[in-house]
């Protein structure tokens, strides 16, 4: 069992509340100071202060954080394997940025469970900075995602590569031309994006940074969470978006949405199978190998 007043230190140094975190664990604001007095006795250094009413870590604070969210990780990773160890049916955790998890992996997890009955996959979809910190955690086996992470922080393998293209109503005005300038995209005041810190905001602008275009000068109509409200939007010719291909493939086929274009400009992403165990790891391993060999 994780030690409970590591817990306390990490839900404290998370909400930086004492009264928060005794509510969230169930127990007295006390019974929090209490703990987090016993790691500092341990230790023997302060771990928090305050200044007026902020709750600051001290670097040592810092340093504890980190392994400590470590331990928690593994304990969490243990737990699972234990109980996988020992059931008939197997659960694994898997998270997926939203593209990924609406519009790439439904399909085939359908055929991974035809194919291996006793194992049941739970998938999440969540954008980028939710996946890397519940994998992070221990709260998700493998993530699935679009957009850029540190590769000296996870192991990785590359699942395919997608493409960002613009998409517009068929009555747009913009539905007329053979190629749209990127300006006039950026510009033009009817921009719909995902929020930021999704996958496909974070790899669009980064393409911007590459081609010397400040993200200042971006004019974003509309921050939309949801793919689906983004292509309804689109769909009523309330504006365009940049968005996987993948992502609007059914709109495009039925003449619903168009592609146009982006003159001299590519946008092309890694869609990434990101893990912390070691590949030994026999759900990991086939699980790579299975989805790796769908996208070959």
């Amino acid at each position: 069992m994780f030690d409970s007043k590591l817990l306390t230190f990490i839900s404290v140094a998370r909400l930086r509340n004492y009264t928060r975190t005794a509510e969230i664990l169930n127990m007295t604001q006390p019974a929090v100071t209490q703990h987090i007095k016993q790691l500092e006795e341990y230790y023997c250094v302060q771990l928090i202060k305050k200044k007026g009413r902020q709750i600051i870590l001290t670097e040592e604070g810092e340093m504890l954080l980190k392994y400590a969210k470590e331990l928690e990780a593994n304990s969490l990773k243990f737990q699972r394997a234990l109980i996988n160890k020992s059931a008939v049916v197997k659960r694994y955790d898997i998270g997926a940025t939203l593209t990924i998890g609406e519009f790439v992996l439904p399909g085939l997890l359908g055929e991974h469970k035809r194919l291996y009955e006793n194992i049941d996959i739970i998938l999440h979809v969540y954008n980028l900075e939710e996946i890397i910190k519940r994998l992070s955690f221990g709260q998700f086996d493998v993530g699935i995602v679009e957009g850029p992470f540190d590769k000296t922080r996870f192991k990785y393998k590359k699942l395919k590569d997608d493409e960002l293209v613009l998409a517009v109503s068929p009555l747009s005005e913009l539905a007329k031309n053979g190629e749209v300038e990127l300006a006039d995209i950026i510009t033009g005041g009817k921009l719909i994006m995902r929020e930021k810190g999704s996958g496909t905001r974070i790899i669009f602008e980064n393409r911007l940074l590459e081609l010397g275009i400040s993200l200042e000068e971006i004019k974003v109509y509309m921050e939309v969470g949801s793919i689906g409200a983004i292509k309804s939007l689109v769909g009523a010719d309330l504006g365009y978006t940049v968005i996987s291909r993948e992502a609007v493939r059914q709109e495009t086929e039925a003449g619903t949405l168009k592609i146009i274009p982006i003159k001299g400009v590519k946008i092309i992403r890694e869609f990434n199978i990101i893990y912390q165990d070691d590949v030994q790891n026999d759900f990991i391993r086939e699980f790579i190998e299975f989805l790796t060999g769908k996208n070959k």
